[in-house]
């Protein structure tokens, strides 16, 4: 899916239109590394979640299962500079649930594609929900965007939140407020 013989060529094109020598001994290789970097750092779009949110178990209980801390880093579709963080997410189960791993999983596939931080907060959202049919899903992506923080308005540190609710989270604003707190609260 990736054409690493396009990226090169671009990138290419970018080091002698900053005014650089693509064969200079430090940058000869730069195209190439480029090239394998972007199929690594984009390869979201050879994936779909169902192919990783399709381990299941039966529960006869619902309580409420929260994987906290998942690490992501994300390229803007704007500036296509990096974002990165920690997703969040809760759902409680509706007679099954999905292997922890899954989970990560799924953020990982959103998070490997040219995006924006609100789409991927609801893509998260919507998949677990597909997958599982849960009674309500909570998800909170917290990241820092390089576009914001090295160029720009330039503000490091600033950092963005956002939550996408479904079922008993989007109709229970207390119970939303409950598990915001568990889910973004400090430690591990």
């Amino acid at each position: 899916m990736i054409d690493q013989d396009k990226i090169k060529e671009a990138a290419k094109l970018i080091i002698e239109a900053i005014g650089e020598d693509p064969d200079r001994e430090g940058l000869k290789a730069t195209p190439d590394r480029i090239g394998r970097m972007y199929e690594e750092i984009m390869a979201g779009y050879a994936k779909k979640p169902e192919d990783v949110l399709n381990t299941f178990f039966t529960v006869e209980e619902d309580s409420p299962v929260i994987e906290k801390d998942i690490t992501f880093y994300s390229m803007c579709e704007h500036h296509m500079l990096p974002f990165f963080g920690k997703a969040h997410i809760a759902y409680i189960p509706n007679g099954k649930v999905v292997g922890i791993s899954k989970l990560a999983r799924c953020v990982e596939i959103y998070a490997r594609r040219l995006q924006i931080q609100e789409h991927m907060t609801m893509q998260i959202a919507d998949a677990i929900e597909e997958a599982l049919d849960p009674k309500g899903v909570l998800v909170v992506l917290d990241a820092e965007h390089t576009c914001m923080t090295m160029r720009g308005i330039k503000k490091p540190g600033s950092r963005t939140l956002t939550i996408a609710t479904r079922g008993v989270f989007a109709e229970d604003a207390a119970l939303t407020d409950r598990y915001l707190a568990l889910m973004t609260q400090g430690g591990n």
